[in-house]
């Protein structure tokens, strides 16, 4: 299969890598060279950790080697698979897929990694519905085993079938859900963690024993507020407001307080310093 990511960071970087170790033959696109470099560099370093633990079946040489990076969407016109991986906004996701629509053969299945943004919005866009589909991976890619599949509203059974059998020929879980705000995962996690920054807002506690409550209580691997870190605050902030806006209920209102360290530039550990400092 001739696989395509749109966006080499983090997220791009992760689904490319294992569909590289899945044995397909990946093409990356990112909008500059030094994007490609550093995404390059995250999945040589990602290799090498599981070559080491001997979770690999081929030597990480091999692996790259499936892997091309291009800067030229042109590039994508023979994908059988494309998923996108790029900025949490709309319009640009949009505008990404209206060029795609017209540049990948008819029979080419896009998909996007979004976290939250409507797939039948985006499947519009496209120019090609049925063939459109959420593809929605966890953070970290290589370690995370579920993927949601998001159905547009006009996405085919067939397509459904591909990704689905695509998932699991890169050892990932996937499991179906509708095309509602937030889908299923964010819908329920991302109150949680604005639950846990109202808290500190109120001063019921401290980050540190709301965290240890919700590891040591819920048996959560890791606690609200480091997750909302690890996230990125102002990921959990856009997404929050699709959720407010696309369901129309006030429980979804973002905290006053997401907003203030948003606006802040306090992103959690991308930017070194969030509900805790790195």
């Amino acid at each position: 299969m001739n696989f395509g990511v749109i966006g080499a960071g983090q997220m791009g970087g992760g689904i490319a890598q294992v569909a590289a170790q899945s044995g397909f033959d990946v093409l990356v696109q990112d909008v500059q060279q030094a994007f490609l470099d550093r995404g390059r560099a995250t999945i040589e370093k990602s290799l090498a950790k599981l070559h080491e633990k001997g979770r690999l079946a081929d030597a990480p040489d091999v692996v790259l080697g499936r892997i091309r990076f291009t800067m030229e969407l042109q590039d994508f016109a023979d994908s059988d698979l494309v998923v996108e991986a790029i900025v949490e906004n709309e319009a640009v996701k949009a505008e990404l897929f209206r060029t795609l629509g017209g540049i990948v053969k008819p029979s080419g299945i896009l998909a996007s990694n979004t976290s939250s943004i409507p797939i039948t919005a985006l499947a519009s866009a496209s120019g090609r519905p049925e063939r459109f589909i959420g593809m929605h991976f966890m953070n970290p890619v290589p370690l995370m085993q579920l993927v949601e599949v998001i159905r547009g509203y006009q996405t085919s059974d067939e397509t459904a079938r591909i990704v689905t059998e695509t998932a699991e020929q890169m050892g990932k879980t996937p499991l179906p859900c509708n095309d509602f705000p937030g889908f299923v995962s964010n819908r329920i996690l991302m109150p949680m963690l604005n639950e846990a920054i109202q808290c500190v807002m109120e001063g019921v506690a401290e980050p540190e024993a709301i965290d240890g409550i919700m590891k040591l209580g819920m048996n959560h691997p890791m606690g609200p507020l480091t997750l909302a870190d690890f996230i990125g605050l102002d990921t959990c902030l856009s997404i929050m407001e699709v959720l407010h806006r696309g369901l129309g209920d006030d429980k979804y209102r973002p905290s006053p307080l997401l907003r203030k360290m948003v606006q802040a530039g306090l992103l959690g550990r991308k930017s070194g310093q969030g509900f805790y400092t790195y």
